[in-house]
């Protein structure tokens, strides 16, 4: 009888762990899934085209707004600009961060934990996105706020709804800021 209800107990202990493990998990990746993007590394193809395109000159300054594991970072980083990241993941900014060491490039390429939506953008002449659809409506707003004069904006897979591209390639945009 005593082991019956000591079963009971571990039991209820054990359903009861689960329960605000899954209510933990849900609360920290739901924000993730209605206002962030999902983490979708580009592939190597797609990382030559979003360089080509952005056409880095000396002394630029280069974010990759939702940086993921920093590929796109260090790319930007090893074509010239000073090359920063926003990342809302920790998991993913701990990656980015081992990435930039093993490619030797800590004094040209910074990992940022946080939302590019606090970002002042107007200190960047190249910014690369691979967001999607519902993110790309309000950082064209954004962008046309704050980015300086002849910036660049090249986006992997979306685009703006009323912004046209300079230049379409293969499914990457390029939009350059004229206003």
């Amino acid at each position: 009888m005593e082991l019956v209800i000591l079963s009971i107990i571990l039991l209820i202990f054990l359903s009861l762990t689960l329960v605000f493990l899954f209510t933990t998990f849900l609360k920290a990746l739901l924000p993730l899934i209605f206002w962030g993007a999902i983490y979708v590394p580009s592939n190597r193809d797609r990382i030559k085209k979003i360089i080509e395109l952005a056409e880095i000159k000396p002394g630029e300054k280069a974010v990759d707004l939702g940086s993921g594991d920093g590929r796109i970072v260090i790319a930007l980083a090893e074509a010239g600009a000073e090359a920063y990241g926003y990342e809302i993941n920790p998991i993913l900014v701990r990656k980015s961060r081992r990435n930039i060491r093993k490619a030797r490039l800590e004094n040209k390429a910074f990992i940022i934990l946080g939302s590019f939506w606090q970002a002042d953008l107007s200190k960047f002449d190249i910014i690369t996105i691979y967001g999607m659809q519902h993110i790309m409506r309000r950082l064209e707003k954004k962008s046309r706020k704050e980015l300086k004069k002849d910036a660049r904006i090249v986006s992997n897979a979306f685009e703006f709804p009323t912004w046209p591209p300079k230049k379409k390639d293969n499914g990457v945009y390029l939009y350059e800021n004229n206003f």
